[in-house]
């Protein structure tokens, strides 16, 4: 992808409120990314469309990717008509396709629209990332999205190569026959995880990657995909680490962070729930050694009577993936294998009774998270189910795709909107944490997404 913003003489615009507007960017054929005169970024919000100002967008974070997507249109907005449109051609060079532009957030940020487009009829599934609105304003772009994290846990300025390699040679030295490490060095180096960076640096959170198998068979899995027309962005770890490799990662990581959080549950393995067996003994052998730090494990809660015994050893919090509330739309994301909503359900009361932190990993997409249904759902099951954290995520998968998905499963109004979803169901429970990153214990009664004035923030 070719990032070059190629600016067109600008002419005078001919609405009052333009200078709010965002400029469309699009892409030609080679992906050289440019705004286009004359016409205004455009969101989309399920079926509705609505151009965007810079009053409801953000500076594009730092560290997100913009992408032109093949086979689609861009819709946009006539400055002239003020008439929302597909633009198939460049209307100052008419023999030149054009292709909509989204963008790809860094953490921290939750999609209020996605990209706008029609798809051709040879459009063919997208790969597994979000697609992010984007426009073009006075100085840069501007990302239609919501902040709900301001740590910079996940930020690459403060992730320098250089010292993620040393951070490797280190570890080499101290956990020199520890395959547990060595996978990481893998995960930080040729993947780019920051997760794994962070361990390296010694930072945050640090992964535990354990389990090999799932029982779940995601759509957006980015580790095993068995539908031919998506491709996994990382191997899945093909070992099952001992409890003494898992302890030593994790305890090496307390030992030299403060506030630190040691995670089970990451993109290059299955549910963790599977790896029990050396789990278990792992989390027992870290609280023998010590009371600090916060171990984590983020899973789909699928087993709970096999999560009781690891709460039991020693588990301070624990991150349950859903991208819906509602049992159909749940099935037809994750698609169980030997499970049912209702086990996810039991798996969160659990936790709760236990004082265990929990919090919802809530995959989103426009359209479909603020739907009246499933805002509505999903107010219920907070009443029913008090979990203490929503960490709102972005669902990286084709967004017409899933949609349409959706659709079949359940009806979807026309949406209320991300940003006033967020502050209705913040309004109605008050005590509920926003975020995106797996808190410390030391900060589990803080409100990560609070007090924020900016634009685009809750």
């Amino acid at each position: 992808m070719n990032q070059t913003n190629r600016r067109h003489k600008r002419k005078k615009p001919r609405r009052r409120n333009a200078p709010e507007i965002l400029a469309a960017v699009v892409a030609n054929a080679r992906g050289e990314i440019f705004d286009l005169d004359g016409f205004a970024a455009v969101g989309a919000d399920g079926p509705k469309h609505t151009a965007l100002s810079a009053g409801q967008t953000i500076d594009m974070p730092h560290g997100s990717e913009l992408m032109f997507l093949p086979d689609r249109v861009p819709i946009l907005m006539d400055l002239a008509t003020g008439k929302i449109k597909p633009v198939a051609q460049n209307p100052y060079s008419p023999s030149e396709p054009i292709f909509p532009v989204a963008v790809f957030n860094s953490p921290g940020v939750v999609l209020s629209h996605t990209c706008a487009y029609e798809e051709t009829r040879s459009a063919s599934l997208l790969p597994l990332f979000s697609y992010g609105a984007v426009g073009w304003h006075q100085h840069g772009f501007r990302s239609a999205a919501i902040v709900v994290d301001r740590e910079p846990r996940q930020d690459l300025r403060r992730m320098p190569r250089e010292k993620v390699v040393s951070g490797v040679e280190h570890m080499r030295v101290h956990l020199p026959d520890n395959r547990l490490a060595r996978h990481l060095e893998l995960c930080a180096l040729t993947y780019g995880c920051p997760a794994g960076k962070n361990f390296f640096l010694a930072r945050y959170e640090a992964p535990l990657p354990t389990a090999r198998a799932c029982n779940a068979r995601c759509l957006g899995c980015i580790s095993l995909q068995h539908d031919p027309r998506l491709t996994s962005s990382q191997n899945r770890i093909a070992f099952t680490p001992t409890a003494d490799e898992i302890a030593d990662v994790a305890l090496t990581h307390i030992e030299r962070v403060k506030n630190s959080v040691v995670s089970f549950g990451q993109g290059c393995e299955g549910d963790p729930l599977m790896a029990a067996r050396v789990i278990g003994p792992a989390i027992r052998r870290i609280r023998e050694a010590t009371t600090y730090g916060t171990i984590n494990m983020n899973t789909n809660a699928s087993l709970p009577h096999i999560l009781a015994p690891l709460l039991e050893a020693g588990l301070d919090s624990i991150r349950v993936s859903m991208n819906s509330v509602r049992e159909p739309c749940y099935n037809a994301y994750f698609r169980p294998n030997g499970y049912r909503f209702d086990h996810v359900l039991e798996s969160i009361d659990l936790a709760i009774s236990r004082g265990v932190h929990v919090a919802i990993n809530y995959l989103n997409c426009p359209g479909f998270t603020d739907s009246p249904e499933e805002a509505a759902a999903l107010a219920v099951f907070l009443e029913k189910h008090p979990v203490h954290l929503i960490q709102w995520r972005n669902l990286n998968y084709d967004p017409q795709q899933y949609l349409r998905i959706m659709n079949r499963c359940a009806p979807l109004g026309p949406p209320v909107g991300m940003k006033r979803l967020l502050q209705m169901i913040k309004k109605r429970f008050k005590h509920l944490q926003y975020g995106y990153f797996n808190p410390p214990r030391e900060r589990f009664a803080q409100n990560l997404g609070g007090g924020s004035k900016e634009a685009g923030s809750i």
